[in-house]
């Protein structure tokens, strides 16, 4: 391929005799170095998706290719611009390859880091111009490259919240779009118009706009800071597990999603990281030294399952179980429709009460079919709370978010080891609007549990000054939380056990804090509007505890909504 790619680009660069033999060779290395790069990339797509080994050398080695590639068409550039005819367009599909490179070892490390160095490449693409050419040429397929390259920039803008640059992003793609489909007359028009409408939506999902004095938005991170999770205090005995691996599971249908994020799992997967450190990349200096791990700031490695098969959730399931290392947790996250039983049982086990939706699309399973005649048979396409009995061996914190979350209710802890199960409301009161598109209201308390608080209190836009008083409001909540939990004589250990790892101990008392709003607001007034959990909280010493309720009212004080919450339940005690 390369002979062939010489003789082509020298013979337009006049009588190949009369190109020195320094810059044939350096048209020969570039065309190596290309195909090579070309080869190492399109081999990642074999690697498997699960097992955390297998793939770091061959990342390793696609890194060093491509920093080489880099750094000798910068070299070089003079001798390829006149010997090989190298286009600005083909500089930025190297530079674009680096970023998709760094975004995939940020999918398969959780280090956040990479996304600050993925954005970098991508940037340097747009700030540069390397794609301006291509709409002058009649290639279609060189068209689609760069529309394939606004998506991929979106998506790792999403993820660093940098919410100003996806709007410039969306809609330079959308006048690109437009060219496009105007030139060319394709029929991809409608795939990169719904592409739009969906990062459109996504943009939108929060509820509750956070604005400065001249109304412009804030934009609110809500991963994991240094003031984040509350601070472990003398006296408060918790054991030392830590937080190593999750599934993330999204299958709702009709929520917003972006690429093969759901708006929930997006949330969620931000609750799981630190904010990110600056690598300080440079654009010529792309590679594996940046890929050294940055000194204990490590997050728990994901995996990101959009609407998984049966099939393929057990397998990224075993494959984190297997291995999940010693005195460690694995995190089980699943957002998804409910499946409720078909027919009437007598008995009462894991396999009796439904669960929650798996995929069938890509599983075809003989006698699908003779199973839906069948009342007696269990649902296939479901993930039954009889499913993770095996993997409760190890150390498992689940949540789950389903209109069905209550089958979980009924988990037995076989093996003595750690479980906890924090459950979603299975429905939301019928004069809160309905917002499940936009996500759930439950996984945004666990992600932004004060955005949360401000929808439910009827409110969706807030000063800066204020939200900032409210958040310090919250962190004094969370610490009360804290010391409740820790505190309590009647709770069960599992709970404590988690309790060590800043991420647990955040979600627990999110949770506790979802909760409690819950049942004080007026409109949640059915036991199913409340979240549950297995085992069971000692609800008058977290929920239900007067020195939290009373926190929460002097929450709704500051925002003027008091009157959306009962006052009398303090009365009680």
């Amino acid at each position: 391929r390369t002979e062939f790619a010489l003789k082509e680009i020298m013979s337009s660069g006049g009588a190949e005799d009369d190109i020195p033999q320094a810059e044939r060779k350096t048209v020969t290395d570039f065309c190596y170095l290309l195909d090579k790069s070309k080869q190492l990339f399109n081999g990642l797509r074999d690697l498997p998706q699960y097992g955390q080994k297998q793939w770091q050398s061959y990342f390793g080695r696609t890194f060093d290719v491509y920093t080489k590639l880099w750094k000798f068409q910068q070299q070089h550039r003079q001798v390829l611009d006149n010997r090989y005819g190298l286009k600005r367009w083909q500089i930025g599909e190297i530079a674009s390859k680096i970023g998709q490179l760094y975004y995939h070892y940020y999918l398969r490390t959780s280090e956040t880091s990479y996304l600050n160095e993925a954005f970098s490449f991508y940037s340097a693409i747009r700030q540069r111009s390397y794609y301006s050419q291509v709409n002058k040429e009649d290639r279609p397929e060189l068209v689609v490259k760069k529309l394939r390259y606004y998506a991929r920039f979106i998506v790792v803008c999403l993820l660093l919240n940098k919410m100003d640059v996806v709007k410039d992003l969306v809609k330079e793609l959308s006048d690109e779009i437009e060219d496009y489909t105007h030139r060319f007359n394709t029929e991809d028009q409608v795939e990169w118009n719904l592409v739009l409408q969906e990062v459109a939506a996504f943009i939108e999902a929060d509820p509750v706009m956070v604005l400065n004095d001249d109304n412009t938005i804030v934009i609110t991170s809500n991963r994991l800071s240094e003031t984040g999770a509350p601070l472990l205090e003398q006296g408060m005995i918790v054991g030392q597990l830590a937080l190593a691996d999750a599934l993330i599971i999204g299958n709702c249908n009709n929520q917003v999603k972006f690429s093969e994020l759901t708006i929930d799992m997006f949330r969620m997967l931000q609750a799981l990281e630190r904010e990110p450190m600056n690598l300080a990349s440079q654009m010529n200096k792309p590679g594996m030294q940046s890929t050294e791990k940055p000194a204990r700031r490590e997050n728990p490695h994901k995996y990101l399952l959009y609407k998984p098969t049966f099939s393929q959730l057990y397998t990224f399931l075993a494959a984190s179980f297997k291995e999940l290392p010693a005195n460690s947790v694995l995190l089980i996250y699943l957002s998804a429709t409910g499946v409720f039983p078909s027919g009437r049982s007598d008995s009462e086990g894991p396999y009796d009460f439904g669960g929650v939706l798996t995929n069938s699309n890509r599983d075809i399973i003989n006698g699908d079919a003779l199973h839906k005649r069948n009342q007696s048979y269990k649902e296939m396409h479901c993930l039954h709370p009889g499913d993770l009995y095996p993997f409760t061996r190890k150390p498992l914190f689940i949540i789950v978010d389903s209109s069905n979350s209550v089958a979980y209710k009924n988990f037995t802890n076989l093996f003595g080891q750690p479980l906890v199960c924090l459950l979603s409301p299975t429905a939301y009161p019928k004069a809160l609007q309905d917002q499940s598109q936009r996500g759930s209201l439950f996984t945004l308390f666990l992600n932004n549990p004060l955005m949360a608080f401000l929808f439910v209190s009827g409110l969706s836009s807030m000063r800066r000054g204020l939200w900032e008083k409210c958040q310090d409001y919250l962190r004094k909540i969370n610490r009360d939380i804290a010391q409740l939990l820790t505190h309590s004589r009647s709770i069960d250990q599992s709970f404590l056990q988690f309790f060590g790892d800043e991420f647990l101990r955040l979600l627990l008392t999110r949770f506790i804090f979802c909760s409690a709003t819950m049942r004080m607001h007026k409109i949640f007034r059915e036991t199913r509007n409340y979240p549950e959990s297995y085992p069971q909280l000692p609800r008058d010493e977290t929920v239900e505890n007067p020195h939290l309720q009373k926190h929460i009212l002097e929450l709704a004080s500051i925002l003027d909504v008091r009157n959306v919450f009962l006052e009398n339940t303090l009365d009680d005690y």
